[in-house]
């Protein structure tokens, strides 16, 4: 089975290959035959070669001019191009200039903002820390100023304790000699004692007339207060010449009498002065007087619209109203009136109540003020 088959093998090969012989040479042949009559046709074609060159040469030369002009409008087309691709960027590098400007413009007001943003804080902080440093000044002078104070209080109040404590001293010695002078004195002493008091207070009253008789001069001034139209302390000075006059009559009436011995004192000037419960009574009369009139004379000026002056009232130079009684010097009585006078007068005519009351229909001084003025004591 394998041998015929090998066989037929064999010989479809041969059939094939006779096969493909016999189409190349038949092949060959009529390529031939095709070549003799394609030199036969050319040929008889060769008279028409010639034209046909020309016109093919004509031919090339129009498609090389279409060429050419196709090159050149390309070119321009492209130098257009080029051209409007440069215009664009020249005007896109002059918007990143103008772009690029607009930046740093923007940055330099940036910054000069921020320049003066901080300039600004600089100066607030300086200012802060100059108003804090002057703060811190003032306060260190006010520190300064108030230990000062307080040390001059300090050295003030140890002196005054130094003076009390001497003074004290002096008059628990002045007391002991007293007591024992009473324990000592007889019946010639005690009407030696009368004699000086009634020698003493015929001075006083001889002292007080003679104060009455200057009234004559501030009728005067009655005339100025009418001329500068002060109404209200032309009023109050026709009172206190009324009242004054009172005084005059009780004056008439006057007769000496004894009220026993000293047992008050007051200090004035840093001097003591002797007085007895009568005499302490006046003196206490003397600063109430004094406020009441000075507060009538401050409220009076306030009400005329005139300028404060309690020097230039007539109570206050006058000073005499009240004292009746001749247990103390004239010139005590009108220091501790006038005492009174000034404070009732700031009291009136600032409508305020810093060193005395309303009560009763009449002003009169706070006890503390009083006892801080005539500092009273009794032995």
């Amino acid at each position: 089975m394998r041998v015929n088959y090998v066989k037929r093998l064999i010989v479809s090969a041969i059939i094939s290959t006779v096969a493909l012989l016999g189409t190349s040479g038949l092949a060959n042949a009529q390529r031939q035959r095709s070549e003799r009559w394609q030199r036969r046709d050319q040929e008889q074609q060769q008279p028409n070669q010639n034209t046909q060159a020309q016109q093919n040469q004509q031919q090339r030369e129009e498609r090389e001019r279409n060429r050419q002009q196709e090159r050149q409008q390309r070119q321009a087309q492209q130098d257009q191009q080029r051209q409007q691709q440069e215009q664009e960027r020249q005007q896109r590098q002059a918007q990143l200039e103008q772009e690029r400007q607009r930046r740093q413009q923007e940055a330099q007001q940036r910054q000069a903002q921020q320049r003066a943003e901080q300039e600004q804080r600089w100066t607030r902080q300086r200012q802060e820390q100059d108003q804090r440093g002057q703060q811190q000044r003032q306060q260190e002078q006010q520190r300064r100023v108030e230990q000062q104070r307080q040390e001059e209080q300090r050295r003030q109040l140890e002196a005054q304790q130094r003076q009390q404590q001497e003074q004290q001293r002096r008059w628990e010695q002045q007391r002991q000699q007293q007591q024992q002078w009473e324990r000592q004195r007889n019946a010639d002493n005690r009407n030696r004692q009368q004699w000086d008091w009634r020698r003493d207070q015929e001075q006083r009253q001889a002292q007080y007339r003679q104060q009455i008789q200057q009234q004559r001069i501030w009728q005067q001034r009655q005339q100025q207060l009418q001329q500068q139209r002060r109404l209200a302390q032309w009023r109050l000075q026709q009172r206190y010449l009324e009242r004054q006059r009172q005084d005059q009559l009780r004056l008439q009436n006057w007769r000496y009498n004894d009220y026993g011995a000293y047992n008050y004192r007051y200090n004035r000037g840093g001097r003591y002065y002797e007085t007895n419960r009568y005499g302490a009574d006046l003196l206490r009369r003397a600063i109430n007087y004094g406020y009441e009139e000075g507060y009538r004379a401050g409220r009076a000026d306030r009400e005329d619209g005139w300028r404060p002056g309690y020097q230039d009232s007539y109570g206050y130079q006058d000073a005499t109203y009240g004292y009746d009684g001749y247990y103390v010097d004239l010139n005590e009585y009108q220091y501790y009136f006038r005492e009174g006078f000034r404070r009732g007068y700031e009291d009136g005519y600032y409508s305020r109540s810093q060193y005395g009351r309303y009560s009763n229909g009449a002003y009169s001084i706070l006890g503390a003020i009083l006892q801080q003025i005539l500092n009273l004591q009794s032995y």
